[in-house]
């Protein structure tokens, strides 16, 4: 909490083209919680091209920020964060345009953040009980969730819920480089940085429109997927590489043993294509170990960059003049 007699409390909302939906999610937002005694509400409009804008100041938006192009989920979440902390946010709560969570449940997101138990709340949508998911994006979040929880170390049930809640100094150590979704990458990013997370069941609503994050199974996997190799590895490459190294180290010993049986048994003849094809995985196996120690120098480095711009954040945000940011 900051040293303000207040607390504010900022409910960010990202939209692209939500004129039908947005109406709804504001007016399902609570207009009070229990121990907050301000709250705003922010409009993040990513290059909507239908009437979002005009359909968010009729309905009395506090406050809103607009991309002038379509630039992404993550991106636009990472400015409505940036907005939030300029605009002097105890708490940063992020929910979706398409009012697919239940605004009352907000105050659910806040309470332990206000009690002091937690600095990142994430709802669970509890998936497997949601009657639109697909059997197949039920299994999908499932996976994904648990190879989360598993690499961040944090017991988080539905680690790709967008209805969440961050403190203000947990959103000040945050950094978003993902262009794509922001929930695996903060979560992890969480664990590894020794943050409290709590989760809360949370309720939702019926589908208004389908997700724009999941229009293609295969595009949403590789997606997935290369945002979680690339956070882990950004916070674990000494593990990263050495996996990588043990695996061509392992399958190069086996053509190479495959040569000194026959070389023995043999009397020297042949199969020296075993010997080459073991050496080449060997030498890339050792490539893998000695990148690990170099990365892992490098992720050394970064967190030391991480400290730096914590600090720039803080300066930042206590001289900033607390208006509404640039439309």
């Amino acid at each position: 909490m900051s040293n303000q007699d207040s607390i504010k409390v900022i409910i960010q909302i990202p939209c692209f083209n939500e004129e039908q939906t947005l109406p709804i999610t504001l007016a399902d937002l609570p207009s009070h919680i229990d121990g907050v005694d301000i709250i705003e509400t922010l409009i993040i409009d990513d290059g909507s091209t239908d009437k979002t804008l005009e359909v968010a100041r009729a309905a009395g938006v506090d406050h809103i920020v607009r991309n002038k192009r379509n630039m992404g989920l993550a991106r636009s979440f990472r400015r409505g964060i940036e907005a939030a902390l300029a605009l002097g946010a105890d708490i940063i709560v992020n929910t979706d345009g398409d009012n697919q969570y239940v605004g009352e449940d907000v105050a659910l997101l806040v309470g332990p953040i206000l009690s002091g138990r937690a600095e990142i709340v994430i709802g669970d949508r509890q998936t497997h009980l949601i009657e639109h998911f697909s059997p197949l994006k039920k299994v999908l979040q499932w996976v994904g969730s648990a190879i989360v929880r598993r690499l961040a170390g944090i017991a988080v049930p539905d680690t790709v819920s967008g209805f969440r809640a961050f403190s203000r100094e947990a959103a000040i150590k945050l950094n978003i480089v993902s262009g794509y979704s922001y929930t695996i990458e903060t979560v992890i990013q969480a664990g590894k940085r020794d943050m409290a997370v709590e989760s809360v069941p949370v309720r939702t609503n019926g589908e208004l429109r389908k997700s724009r994050l999941f229009t293609s199974t295969p595009m949403f996997i590789q997606r997935q997927v290369s945002t979680i190799l690339r956070m882990y590895a950004m916070y674990q490459p000494l593990k990263v590489f050495f996996y990588v190294g043990m695996g061509f180290t392992v399958i190069g010993m086996l053509p190479i043993c495959r040569f000194l049986y026959f070389y023995f048994t043999d009397g020297g003849a042949g199969n020296i294509q075993s010997l080459l094809l073991g050496s080449v995985l060997l030498i890339m196996g050792f490539i893998a170990f000695v990148a690990g120690l170099v990365t892992d120098l490098i992720a050394a480095n970064r967190q030391l960059l991480e400290m730096t711009l914590e600090r720039v954040k803080r300066m930042e945000i206590e001289n900033a003049v607390a208006k509404p940011p640039r439309q």
